[in-house]
Order: structure tokens, then C-alpha cells, then sequence
């Protein structure tokens, strides 16, 4: 399995998760983060998952300058397995995977992982893949 095979995998077996602000652990549920987390990591992606941030604020160059700092690779059209990141509302971002037909994410409004069919609701800030040997 390549390691956008094995993100989207990890991701789509969280769905069904409860969502939970700060959560890490499919078992007592995730945020968007955690999420991310959980797929990159099953990719092969070492690091720490952020903490201690809000639902708003910050800025979306904040946002990307931290993703850029990992092992991960921009994109221009994100491919399943791919990270996502979008403009959710003012200061407001938000992480998901990119599947085959849509992608999957932590949805605060319905309390859990969900995978939802294309196309995002939101602007696409940025992408990044799995930097592939």
C-alpha cells in the first residue's frame, strides 16, 4: 500500500467517530486535526499533531507555514489520500482527507467523521501528499 493509500484508509476507518474538540483517538472521538493526524501518521508522517488551539483564528498563512514545516509535499490537485486544508469562514480553517469521490472530515455540526461526496463547501486554501520513496 502506497501512503495515500494508507491515509485514506485510516481515514475512512475513522468515520463514525465522535467528533471531539482536541480529540486524538477514534475511540473518544476526533476533531479535524486528530484526524489529520491519524491518517498522516498511518502514512508514514512522524511529528506532533498540534494542540491548544481554538475553533477560530489565526491566520491561513500560520496554518500552511506549520503544515510546510512536515514531511509532506504541496499539491495542486489533491489525489485520495491527500491533506486539505480550507477557509471554513473568517479565521476559521479546516483539515480533511481527500478520498476517491470526495473526502473525509471531522464535522462539528454533525458530531462525528463523516465522508462526504465532492464538491467542499469551502475554498481550497492548500493540499499536500506524502512524500513517496
Amino acid at each position: 500500500m502506497s501512503g495515500r493509500e494508507k491515509s485514506v484508509a485510516a481515514a475512512q476507518g475513522a468515520v463514525g467517530a465522535k467528533f471531539r474538540l482536541h480529540g486524538r483517538d477514534p475511540a473518544f472521538g476526533l476533531d479535524c486535526v486528530g484526524l489529520a493526524g491519524l491518517a498522516m501518521r498511518a502514512a508514514g508522517c512522524a511529528g506532533e499533531i498540534p494542540g491548544g488551539y481554538a475553533l477560530r483564528g489565526g491566520s491561513a498563512v500560520d496554518v500552511v507555514t506549520l503544515i510546510d514545516a512536515r514531511a509532506l509535499v504541496r499539491v495542486d490537485v489533491p489525489l485520495p489520500g491527500d491533506l486539505m486544508l480550507f477557509a471554513a469562514g473568517p479565521a476559521q480553517f479546516h483539515l480533511a482527507i481527500k478520498s476517491a469521490g470526495g473526502f473525509v472530515h471531522a464535522d462539528a455540526m454533525l458530531r462525528r467523521v463523516v465522508e462526504r461526496p465532492d464538491p467542499a463547501p469551502w475554498p481550497l486554501v492548500a493540499a499536500w501528499g506524502v512524500a513517496e520513496e
